[in-house]
This record gives structure tokens, sequence and C-alpha cells, in this order.
């Protein structure tokens, strides 16, 4: 850095203030820009979107004027640079959205799944657009050979002309943007450096936002003794970024399910995810709260499916080999996987999702009573799919195996992703052949469900986050699956046929997986909903 303080560039505040803004509104808000350019290519008043870096350039340079601070210029500008270069990537190669949604996503992953979205496109990026200009930043001489008097006479005067030249701009074209803007809303989420923003809002809410009441539910809870006298082992399986319409269950063209054919897997045709991320999805499906009331403040705030399945007297443990449990298991045992603990499953940083099993047995023994397993798998994770299974489950290729995925073919991401969902159903296969070992002790069952889905390129879109409103079923429909042996039907009085028929026929979501998670257990409680428990119709009452 001393180096580049000989290579001095003098420039006023103000006329730094300019250039900055006008890099933001031509350069790191392309995407927005051609978006707009895109929506309007065929409409008699299409030149109206190529005032769109004029406009923006007219509010950074207010925005950035108020945030001009003296010795905490330079530090701040270059954060908000740095970090808005990553965002206009991810936005342009992936279709990202950075709304507080997906800033929740990110502050609550963990350092792996970062990782796995760095690649050399991402870094010759960051170093061309954000690094070489920050350099720049950091060569500036301000100017201070004028009086402060002057100095913040000029900074005033650019605020009033970039507020004229928006108010004229906006003049002449607001019937446009009001008519583009109000059919295509999702478009402000484009703003860069809109991130900024939404990491401030997640950041109050996180640290300075006054904690709810905290509300306790299911008190009430009881397990009702099976018919067979035996106590109950189910495990769940939380998938991760695994979509429906890719099973070959669900009539997907090929078979992504061979290792469960033939066990009796049950498979939910339409089922629709509460987010499409995990931060968002991973809490609402275990709270009492369905989609359109969600809210994860509330969420964390009162007990969840399997605080009330602990007051009922379950055992319940939370493995996760994922980015956490997003508090869902707050008030039960957690068991994180340690990477370096397995290196025959595991690279160091992640592992792959059979590490889960390792230690199976020993923690069933150390359980008590009625006991429940839930496994947070990395599923599909990607964009690094392949790092998510072994080269000798692979069934499909030639396979994608670099995180840069848009520059892959739709074919190779397509046979990248469905080997993860292969490898997934080996997993499953391996806990039912578990479960069947432990059948003379117990009524054994389990459930997997996943997250939220995933883009792999339709569209133009890739990954996953979108906001839920401009979602594609690509992302919301995810796959929901049961395996309950007749065993466990009949000591808990369920009918499988009716079941599933219903599995065929139903249209459900994760606001059901609540209630049915608890009844499918055999509790009772006046906080199961029959409405969404889609036990209550095909149990002999």
């Amino acid at each position: 850095m001393q180096a580049l303080t000989k290579f001095r560039i003098s420039l006023s505040m103000t006329n730094f203030i300019l250039i900055y803004s006008l890099y933001f509104g031509f350069v790191l808000n392309t995407p927005i820009v051609g978006r707009l350019i895109d929506l309007t290519a065929n409409t008699e008043s299409h030149f109206f979107a190529y005032t769109a870096p004029v406009l923006l350039s007219c509010a950074f340079v207010i925005i950035f004027s108020f945030l001009a601070i003296p010795y905490l210029v330079k530090p701040l500008f270059i954060f908000i640079l740095l970090t808005s270069a990553v965002a206009c990537y991810a936005t342009s190669a992936y279709n990202i959205y950075f709304d507080y949604a997906m800033m929740e996503n990110i502050f609550e992953t963990n350092t792996g799944e970062v990782l796995s979205y760095v690649n050399l496109n991402l870094l010759g990026y960051l170093f061309l657009v954000g690094v070489v200009p920050s350099l720049a930043i950091v060569m500036v001489k301000f100017d201070k050979r004028k009086s402060l008097k002057v100095r913040v006479l000029k900074r005033f005067i650019l605020v009033i002309i970039a507020t004229l030249v928006l108010v004229v701009t906006l003049a002449t074209t607001f019937k446009q943007y009001a008519s583009v803007g109000r059919n295509n809303s999702y478009l402000n989420k484009l703003i860069v450096p809109a991130h900024i923003f939404n990491s401030l809002r997640y950041l109050h809410d996180s640290v300075f936002a006054t904690p709810l009441t905290y509300k306790h539910l299911g008190l009430d809870a009881v397990i009702t003794p099976s018919a067979n006298g035996k106590p109950t082992l189910m495990v769940v399986m939380i998938g991760e970024t695994a979509r429906a319409m890719n099973m070959a269950y669900n009539g997907y063209s090929r078979n992504t399910n061979p290792y469960t054919q033939g066990m009796g897997i049950i498979s939910f045709q339409d089922v629709s995810s509460c987010g499409t991320a995990t931060a968002y999805s991973l809490p609402c499906m275990f709270a009492n709260l369905n989609h359109p009331n969600y809210d994860r403040a509330r969420a964390n705030s009162q007990d969840d499916a399997l605080d009330i399945l602990a007051h009922a007297k379950v055992d319940v443990l939370w493995l996760d080999n994922d980015s956490g449990d997003k508090e869902v298991a707050k008030g039960v045992n957690k068991l994180m996987i340690d990477p370096a603990k397995y290196p025959d499953v595991c690279n160091g940083t992640v592992c792959y999702d059979e590490v889960m099993l390792k230690e199976f047995d020993s923690e069933v023994d150390k359980m008590q009573g009625n006991k429940l397993i839930v496994m947070h798998m990395i599923g599909s994770h990607g964009p690094t799919y392949w790092q998510r299974y072994p080269k000798d489950k692979a069934r499909f290729g030639p396979a994608c195996e670099q995180s840069d995925i848009e520059n892959c073919s739709d074919e190779e991401i397509v046979n990248v992703y469905d080997n993860t969902l292969v490898y997934t159903d080996y997993v499953l296969a391996q806990v039912i052949d578990k479960l069947k070992q432990y059948q003379s002790q117990y009524n054994v069952a389990m459930l997997y469900v996943s997250d939220h889905g995933e883009s792999l390129g339709e569209d133009g879109m890739y990954l996953h986050g979108a906001p839920y409103a401009l979602a594609p079923d690509e992302q919301t429909k995810v796959p929901f699956f049961m395996w309950i042996p007749q065993q466990y039907a009949d000591a808990e009085g369920i009918n499988r046929t009716c079941l599933e028929k219903d599995a065929r026929n139903g249209v459900y979501s994760h606001d059901n997986f609540f209630h049915t998670l608890l009844s499918l257990y055999g509790v009772k409680s006046k906080v199961i909903d029959e409405k969404l428990d889609i036990i209550s119709a095909c149990r002999a009452h």
C-alpha cells in the first residue's frame, strides 16, 4: 500500500464522488440496466431504458455524498466497491437477487459453502472490476487547497445538479418506469449495492431488535402407545437443494432413485417449499407457522416440532452435515459432523452424506425410549455439485466439474446434478437398511423432504434463493418421501393404500410438515391441525 501512495491521484472530494457514482451507475449496475433493456426491447418507448445508468448515477451521487465522511471515506467506499463487484458478478452469472432473504442465507452459511462459489471467473472479475478500482482509490489524494466552505459548497452544488437531472429525467420517463416497475417489482432487488442495505437490515434484526416473548407450544403433547407396545425409532432426512421434477418417483425420465426402488417409498408428487433458501425454509417447515404467516423472529421465539416431540418425552438428536440447524434444534441435542474425523468420506471441509451413518448405532444406544434422529444433509448443494458424491456413485456423464457452472453445457449441469440425487437415494437406502436392523426392537420409519429446489440454467437462472414471488417451480417444488413399513403402519393405525393415493393426487407444502411429523410419530396434542396433517385422513379412527 505504501508503494501505491507514491503514485498519487489528486482529486477533490466532489469529483471523487462523481466518478465513483458514475462507476456504480454505468458499470456495477449492468444487470438491472440490461434487464430493463431486455424487458422494453419490443416496445415503442424502449429508449427510456437507456436513461437508467444516468438515473442511478444521480441517485448514487446523493447517497454517496452523505456517506463521504472524512477519514472513513476510503475504507468504507473500498468495502462497498469490492462487495458490489461480487454481487454484480453473482447477479450477472447466476441471476441471484441480494434481497433480505438472500443476505440472511449468506450470513448463516459456513466457510466451506462460501468457498464452493469461488472460481477463476469470479476472481478475475473481482480483480478487474473491484480490486483495480480499489487500488485507484488508495492512490487518491483529496485536494484540500480550497477552503472548507468552498468544498462543502461544491459538494452541495453537485447534489443539487444530480437532483435536478434525476427529477427532469423522471418527469419525462416516469410513465414508462412506472409501467415496467409495476409489472416487474423485483427489479429494485437487482440494484447494486442493495446487498449493503439488506445486510444492515439483517444485522439490525439479529443484533438490535428486541426479542419477542418466548411462547411454549404443545405442552400437552403425549405419545399414544403403539398397538404392538414397541417404542418408535424414526429418522427424518432433510435434503438440501433437491427439486421434485428430477426424481424418478415423480415421473422423471431418468432413474435417479435406483437404490430405494422396491423399498416401499411413498413419494408425494406435488409439494411446495416455504422458501428458496435454507435459512428461510428450514425453520419454516418445523414451525407452527404456515407460509403466508411465517416470520423468522416468531419462529425462533416459540417451540417448534422438535421441541414438542421433546415435551412428549421423545429423545431427539439433530445430526448436521450442512450449514447448521438455523435454530431449529435450539432445544434438543445437536451434533455437527467433524470432517477431520472421517477422512475416508470427507475432504477436510465437507463430507459425503453417508458420514452421518458412521456413528448411527452408537448414537441410538445413547438415546432413551422413543427416539427421533434428524439428519441435515448437504445433498445437492451447488455450485460444486461434483463434490457431493463419490466417483463410484456417478451414473450420468459428462458431468460439470467446476463451480462456474454457467460455463458448462446444459447437459453437463443436469448430469452432475442428477448424480447428486442418485447419491442421495443411495444414502436413503442405507438409512432404511439400517432401520430394518432395529425392527425387532422398535417401530421404525423414515421421512425425507428437501428444503428448496434448484435452477439449472432454465431461463438463465442458476442455483437458488430467488425471491419467492418470482421463483420458478425448479426452486419451489421439492421431493417429499415417506418410508413406512407395514409394521409401523399397523402399530400406528395408518392405511398405506390411502396414503399412497393421497401422495399421487394431493397438493401439499412445507405447511403440512409440522403437523404431519408430529402425527406420524404418534403425538397427541391440541397444536396439531388435522386439516394440515397428511396422516389424519388415512388413520383408522
